[in-house]
């Protein structure tokens, strides 16, 4: 495989003289059309189809863009990368969530163990350990069933989970009915966070799931510890810790010959924590909440889209389309920022969860090989629900002095079906009037004559949609971004697995919990301002 700065590319000094001589060729107000509309399209698995008519990109643009997929090796890179390659040069690992939902090359095996029958098992305990929970076969010390299960975890063990389980409450809700257990989540280290949750639970019918791999994450002990102090202060008779917690961790950690769990399941270190909602990270809770069917459901989406990622034609491949789009934004066009936009109250957490997998991976200042690079990197990240974002933060993007690319998200369907009619269209209606109106509107703008309410249009956007947001198609949304971030670390060669830039305050941390005279001056001079 060959490993190359994206500025000592061929196609990166085709796609810059292409911009300085094309920009009034790509102007979106004049390109945009019914025509491009139908055929800048792509299926992306799990029922979802990835729109780009919208984005300041043509053929020509496109082409080159394709020549930069294949000098950079983006499809031969992912086979390696599933087929077990160690891709982590920082931490001199494998990358292996994609086989948390199924093969894409073949068996990986380690010392003689095959690593995707290992996940599989681990789903398969998890499967049969959630069926005797929800049954009521297994309950908690006092001899209650369980009602509500706590996920406590941080980073990777939270963001994504919550994300998955948010968005799909309401369905599961909906299409299967009682009996499903309500899922709660603890992961700052202010104890605000644990109280508020715990103060409103009912500790006999609670089941925790401890999540660290390491075992040692300071935030998430920390944490059980506020929690099995509360269960021991409670004055219930027989309410007992160690039977209300279970933990996800490596068979390595400390956690994993811990007596103090009702069970332990295991991942390993080839599975990264913002790459893991597919793991037992999110396996635990969700199957635990909804069933181990609908998490099934979830593993098929994301499978269909890695295989569909696989596609060496960048024409059938929405999530490769989507990062060389990305990268002539980012590297050529000098768009630093990106914004994720659901139009579905379920994905309200979405963009929190992307925002950890999109800057955590590429937020990178050198290559895979610690070279300074001199070209950017990962865009920053942000988002919130439509409509509600509108009534926030939509004048930036339609007035302000910087173009932020978007990235829409929406279903043809809501989730429950149920709503109202008001002024002649109904709720889900008005949701996707306010979508495609926002679409056109930063596309094509409009003049007006008073500057203060003119919209200069040339926003750029994509639309991923579906009929509903069910399982397949969550499953699917996660694995579109994920790839999508994979794909653009492997065009700007860096190492989108490991996450350096998370260290130095953790051991600063460190230094100021311990002895004030081994802080230094200025750990000191702002621990004083918060009576440390």
């Amino acid at each position: 495989m060959n490993f190359t700065n994206l500025d000592r590319t061929d196609a990166y000094r085709k796609l810059k003289d292409e911009y300085s001589a094309g920009t009034e060729r790509l102007l979106l107000p004049d390109i945009l059309s019914e025509e491009r509309i139908t055929t800048y399209s792509i299926a992306a698995g799990g029922g979802l189809t990835y729109n780009y008519a919208a984005k300041q990109v043509d053929d020509s643009v496109l082409n080159i863009l394709s020549d930069l997929a294949a000098e950079t090796g983006c499809i031969e890179k992912y086979r390696a990368l599933a087929a077990g390659e160690r891709m982590n040069t920082g931490e001199d690992r494998r990358v292996l969530h994609h086989l948390t939902r199924g093969e894409l090359i073949g068996p990986v095996s380690e010392a003689d163990s095959n690593l995707g029958a290992f996940y599989r098992e681990q789903q398969q305990r998890i499967a049969e350990f959630s069926r005797r929970v929800r049954s009521g076969e297994i309950t908690g010390s006092t001899g209650k069933s369980f009602s509500t299960v706590v996920q406590i975890g941080i980073g990777g063990s939270d963001l994504g989970p919550r994300a998955l389980y948010l968005a799909l409450k309401n369905w599961c809700r909906t299409e299967l009915g009682p009996p499903q257990l309500a899922a709660r989540f603890i992961s700052n280290v202010d104890p605000d966070d644990a109280e508020e949750v715990l103060h409103s639970l009912d500790l006999e019918r609670t089941l925790f799931i401890l999540v660290s791999k390491s075992g040692t994450t300071q935030e998430t002990l920390t944490n059980r510890t506020l929690v099995t102090e509360m269960m021991r202060s409670s004055g219930i008779p027989g309410l007992d810790p160690e039977r209300h917690f279970v933990a996800v961790t490596s068979q390595t950690s400390p956690l994993a010959k811990s007596p103090g769990f009702l069970d332990s399941f295991f991942i390993d270190d080839y599975i990264g924590g913002r790459y893991s909602s597919t793991s037992a990270v999110g396996g635990v809770v969700l199957s635990l909440a909804f069933g181990p069917k609908i998490f099934e459901r979830l593993l098929a989406g994301a499978h269909e889209a890695d295989k569909a990622a696989m596609e060496k034609d960048f024409h059938c491949n929405a999530a490769l389309t989507d990062a060389l789009i990305g990268v002539w934004e980012r590297n050529i066009c000098g768009f630093p920022v990106s914004a994720i936009l659901p139009y579905s109250q379920g994905l309200h957490r979405f963009p929190a969860h992307l925002q950890q997998l999109d800057m955590e991976s590429n937020g990178k200042q050198v290559n895979r090989d610690g070279e300074p690079l001199g070209y950017s990197t990962g865009p920053v990240i942000f988002g919130e629900p439509g409509t509600n974002g509108q009534h926030s933060f939509y004048q930036l993007l339609h007035q302000g002095t910087d173009i932020v690319p978007l990235q829409f998200i929406g279903f043809i369907r809501s989730q429950t079906g149920y709503d109202t009619e008001y002024e002649g269209s109904t709720s889900q209606q008005k949701l996707k009037a306010n979508l495609t109106a926002q679409i056109v509107a930063f596309a094509a703008g409009k003049e007006n004559s008073n500057l203060n309410k003119n919209f200069p249009g040339g926003r750029p956007s994509s639309l991923i949609y579906a009929d509903q947001l069910t399982p397949e198609a969550l499953g699917a949304l996660l694995a579109h971004f994920e790839n999508k971030v994979m794909f653009q670390g492997f065009i700007w060669n860096i190492n989108s697995f490991d996450q350096e830039g998370v260290q130095l305050g953790k051991i600063l941390t460190n230094q100021v919990l311990g002895a004030p005279e081994k802080r230094g001056a200025l750990l000191n001079a702002y621990a004083r301002l918060l009576k440390l």
